[in-house]
């Protein structure tokens, strides 16, 4: 049951992931890869959300582990510093570095806080 659920998630997260990152995309400048910063944010922030409500549930599994495994990507982010970097927009790269990495970071972290408040 619980393969099943982290696969329904999986299904609905792909296509969202992409959805997101073509419509900022659209939306903003080159320069930075706003689509992938943004999934990976948001995934952080629905993780934290999870994290800070204590559920071990099976929502977890379509959540957590499906939807937001689909949805946020490393190897994009990996694979678009990479490229900023041999195309030679050294401070692109550190941006997006910095910017990708500080940001989900405080999502999970704003999000498990809020949840465990909201919970308590």
């Amino acid at each position: 049951m619980t393969a099943a659920l982290v696969f329904a998630g999986g299904m609905l997260g792909a296509p969202v992931r992409y959805l997101i990152d073509r419509a900022v995309t659209a939306r903003f400048a080159a320069g930075l890869p706003w689509g992938t910063a943004t999934v990976n944010i948001v995934g952080s922030a629905l993780l934290g959300g999870l994290i800070g409500a204590s559920t071990g549930s099976a929502l977890s599994a379509f959540v957590a582990v499906g939807f937001c495994g689909a949805l946020t990507t490393f190897s994009t982010f990996g694979y678009e510093t990479v490229r900023l970097v041999t195309e030679g927009a050294y401070a692109y790269a550190l941006g997006n570095v910095v910017i990708s990495v500080a940001a989900s970071l405080a999502a999970v972290y704003a999000a498990a806080t809020l949840t465990q408040w909201l919970c308590a």
